[in-house]
């Protein structure tokens, strides 16, 4: 499973289709940056990238950087993991374009960390533990390495959400669908996978914001009818239904 995992992923770049820039110049990576953090509005409010300064933190799933280049302008000491070789050229091409540096950028199964007990004072997972293998191994790996009192920061796709019950009512495939492994959570699922933690915080997030991904009538009618009629309603009704997942642990 690891193999096709690997393969799928270094065949496709994610949100490639938002950008026309040449793929690995300076342009790509600010399209990708740009647009990541426009339709995830959200994480910087969740995440700071410049809280972590001075301290080792280690990204599993790092794609092509964009924002394991933020931590690292904010002062982190960071390593990327990525099963893809694809994305781990990008991303050292992403550090060089941006003028900092990671201690390590590897291809490598984030379910097999090279790295000793307590290495790191923050483990960092956006998106990558839905695509795993085996997720309850690669938690265990990330609590493995992080330091006692150390920060873990996860997100995962929730399956009670708005964008999963509008993609099966509209038939309209959610992204990756087709990769080899795509795992869903609840709440309740999520937080019982990181229960090595000491302490776990989950925030739903990622509500609808207007898409450039999708057109045609269905775009057209998620954006000018879906968007404004679900953000009209009180949010406390609602947060549960968020997209994303995120959780703040404590080891």
């Amino acid at each position: 499973m690891i193999d096709a995992i690997r393969d799928y992923w270094n065949h496709r770049i994610h949100d490639l289709e938002m950008t026309d820039q040449p793929v690995g110049t300076k342009r790509f990576f600010e399209d990708l940056d740009e647009y990541r953090f426009d339709k995830l509005h959200y994480l910087p409010r969740l995440v700071d990238f410049s809280g972590f300064r001075g301290q080792r933190l280690l990204e599993v799933g790092c794609g092509i950087g964009t924002d394991l280049v933020r931590f690292a302008k904010g002062g982190a000491r960071v390593t990327g993991v990525d099963l893809s070789q694809t994305a781990i050229d990008l991303a050292r091409k992403n550090f060089e374009l941006n003028g900092v540096n990671a201690e390590e950028l590897v291809a490598g199964n984030g379910e097999a960390l090279p790295y000793a007990d307590a290495s790191f004072d923050v483990v960092y997972g956006h998106g990558v533990i839905q695509y795993t293998a085996d997720a309850p191994r690669l938690i265990q790996e990330l609590h493995r390495v992080l330091k006692p009192g150390g920060t873990g920061l996860f997100m995962v796709y929730n399956r009670v959400s708005w964008l999963n019950a509008l993609s099966k009512v509209m038939q309209v495939a959610l992204e990756h669908e087709d990769a080899p492994v795509l795992t869903k959570y609840s709440i309740g699922e999520f937080r019982q996978l990181l229960a090595p933690f000491a302490e776990t915080s989950i925030v739903p997030e990622r509500f609808p914001v207007k898409s450039r991904l999708h057109k045609g009538w269905k775009g057209v009618a998620f954006n000018t009818m879906f968007v404004g009629t679900f953000n009209a309603l009180p949010r406390a009704w609602v947060r549960p239904l968020g997209w994303h997942l995120m959780a703040m642990c404590r080891k």
